[in-house]
């Protein structure tokens, strides 16, 4: 994926796409600037010009850009299956992240959570910005669970409940190098999401 993005986008967006990476393998704390530089590719120079604010207008950037791409895997997910059910969207979620730690490791979580653990006590600008992030990537989850027949009143807790077990699931993957905790809660949440869908 870094490759893609280097490809396609310019400096400033090579920068935040750097940022997310590092924040969601290392935390904001161990990330610098420097870092970011060098993972980007882009002159230690270029991060003033981009981001006169400093770490903090970086970081809040790199948690947008991840609420947007978490928001834009939900219409993805949805193209991919014929049949949508609202456990079947939860399970590719969770799809995506088992799919990533065979292949890659457990080194990497959620930048957004990362950025929240790290921040939220102390800095307010990347607090606000990680409740946006989750609130960009529940909506489109929402929208769909309602699309497939959940009650409106009820498909934005739904959304909350996937979102918060699939990062809760994330956490304890980490900690146990095993994709055990995802398959747990894609097996066990599925039906329920399902028996919330009313019929006509």
């Amino acid at each position: 994926m870094k490759d893609a993005i280097a490809e396609s986008r310019g400096p400033r967006e090579r920068m935040v796409f750097s940022a997310a990476q590092l924040i969601r393998r290392d935390g904001v704390t161990a990330t610098g600037l420097r870092d970011v530089a060098e993972h980007a590719g882009a002159p230690r120079g270029s991060l003033q010009h981009y981001f006169p604010g400093g770490k903090e207008q970086l970081v809040n950037e790199a948690v947008e850009w991840a609420g947007r791409y978490a928001s834009k895997r939900v219409a993805r997910f949805m193209s991919a299956m014929s049949r949508p059910t609202p456990g079947g969207l939860f399970a590719a979620m969770v799809r995506q992240w088992i799919d990533e730690y065979r292949t890659a490791g457990f080194a990497k979580g959620c930048p957004v959570a990362a950025a929240t653990v790290d921040c939220a006590d102390t800095v307010e600008s990347t607090r606000a910005a990680s409740a946006a992030a989750f609130a960009d990537w529940r909506r489109p989850v929402a929208r769909e669970l309602a699309a497939m027949g959940v009650p409106s009143r009820k498909a934005d807790a739904l959304a909350t409940l996937m979102i918060s077990s699939l990062e809760g699931a994330i956490l304890m993957a980490r900690a146990e190098r095993s994709v055990r905790p995802l398959r747990t809660v894609a097996r066990e949440l599925g039906p329920y999401l399902d028996s919330c869908v009313e019929r006509p």
